[in-house]
């Protein structure tokens, strides 16, 4: 329902291949460390947002997505569904090309601002488990 099948292939093929990665850190327990993983093996751009700002996967992290000093193209959202529409608000004053929301995050406000704002998006799915799939 929060991602349609064009969309989510357009997202992952040809909307770019730097993502942030909002929640990641060194934590190899949590979700975000093995999606970043994923995401890099296909040949995506990690960029680590996270308060501790940690070296991720080989890329330095920072603490924020207005710290970054270089455009991103996709904003994948690995925090709370309560701190996840701010987050998709600084995607949109980035100039981020799309926003995707991780499995079990859902905000219907960031949606429709989200998607008013004229970018892609995506919520409550996940790219590790969507890139495979397109072959």
């Amino acid at each position: 329902m929060y991602g349609d099948p064009s969309t989510i292939r357009r997202i992952l093929t040809e909307l770019g291949d730097t993502w942030a990665v909002v929640g990641l850190s060194n934590n190899d327990r949590r979700a975000a460390y093995g999606v970043a993983e994923v995401l890099q093996r296909y040949g995506k751009r990690i960029v680590p947002v996270h308060p501790k700002a940690e070296t991720v996967h080989g890329e330095p992290g920072y603490p924020s997505l207005d710290a970054i000093p270089f455009p991103v193209d996709v904003v994948d959202v690995f925090v709370n569904s309560e701190l996840a529409g701010p987050v998709a608000d600084e995607a949109v004053a980035a100039g981020a090309k799309a926003v995707w929301f991780q499995l079990g995050v859902v905000d219907e406000g960031a949606w429709n601002r989200v998607r008013d704002a004229g970018l892609d998006m995506v919520m409550d799915r996940c790219p590790a488990i969507e890139i495979p799939r397109l072959g």
